[in-house]
């Protein structure tokens, strides 16, 4: 279960600096705010619905466990059931509607009568179409208030936190935002300059112009110091995304964007877990997700004071 990518959120953490998840909860809602994610539980989506969204155990269909925290880390799982309707498909049910339509009475219909006959085909087609299901893990550091979304898409994020939100009426978070420009520090790190204590340059970067659509150039398992590398930014070219190793530990590619991507926990972090027992599937889950939870938080303040990331505001 651990996670691929990470597109990360902030969050204003109780100003005591209190832990407790439960007191900062109640506080902010005045209830429950377990109950508050039960009551957003994933629903089947309807008949004529084109997707549904709602929370669902991490542990899976066999568990009813909505929310499920380790130590300060909570673990959330944002379920999803999308039809499949390809546009294809309704465009040539319409067509056929039309042709006939047509034959019948002579002229062709109006816009108005095909947006209503179209709207009638979804309706018809939509109670027959696919159900895809999805999921969307979740990992909420308490301790940072930073907000990790196992994906490499923004919008797969921002709809993850407003579910979060939508649960608890209100939920502060916000994407990452760098005080410097994060094209300039990778560039940077690429001309020579030191990277932050335990991290490590990869062989894998993008290189781009500084204009909008201009030149893209794609380094892979390269020498990142060679001299056709340092020539490249002798030209002007900034790197726009960075292979960079933590420790021994986590290996990904940190994108301008601050996306987190091709995340991968290496020996050094997984040799901990087969040094630990277990006694069922639950046990390890526990355990994988602590080891990650802990692995991603190391992440975070190493790339915290190196991008310069704004704080959260309450």
């Amino acid at each position: 279960m651990f996670f691929r990518n990470l597109v990360m959120f902030r969050f204003p953490t109780p100003a005591s600096g209190s832990l407790d998840l439960d007191h900062w909860f109640s506080e902010l809602h005045h209830d429950d705010y377990t109950a508050r994610f039960a009551e957003c539980a994933l629903k089947p989506v309807g008949p004529l619905e084109l997707s549904s969204r709602g929370f669902v155990s991490p542990f899976g269909r066999d568990s009813d466990e909505l929310v499920h925290r380790v130590g300060d880390a909570i673990w959330l799982s944002v379920g999803g059931e999308d039809k499949i309707l390809p546009g294809a498909v309704v465009n040539e049910a319409l067509q056929k509607k039309l042709a006939e339509i047509e034959a019948k009475e002579g002229r062709k219909p109006g816009g108005k009568t095909r947006k209503r006959i179209k709207d009638d085909l979804l309706h018809e087609l939509l109670p027959k179409a696919f159900v895809k299901p999805s999921r969307v893990d979740v990992c909420i550091d308490m301790r940072r208030g930073v907000v990790a979304v196992d994906t490499a898409s923004r919008k797969v994020g921002e709809g993850a936190v407003s579910e979060i939100r939508r649960a608890l009426g209100s939920f502060p978070a916000l994407p990452l935002n760098a005080e410097v420009a994060p094209r300039a520090v990778m560039t940077g790190w690429l001309a020579g300059e030191p990277l932050p204590d335990g991290l490590w340059m990869g062989e894998d970067a993008e290189l781009r112009t500084a204009m909008e659509g201009g030149s893209v150039i794609k380094c892979q398992d390269t020498d990142l110091r060679s001299d056709e590398v340092t020539a490249h930014l002798a030209t002007g070219m900034q790197c726009a995304k960075l292979a960079l190793t933590m420790d021994d530990c986590v290996s990904f590619v940190l994108g301008e964007d601050l996306v987190v991507r091709k995340l991968k926990f290496l020996d050094g972090a997984v040799d901990r877990l087969e040094n630990t027992e277990h006694d069922d599937l639950r046990a390890e889950l526990d355990a994988r997700f602590a080891l990650m939870a802990g692995e991603l938080g190391r992440l975070f303040d190493v790339l915290e004071p190196a991008l310069k990331l704004s704080k959260a505001e309450g």
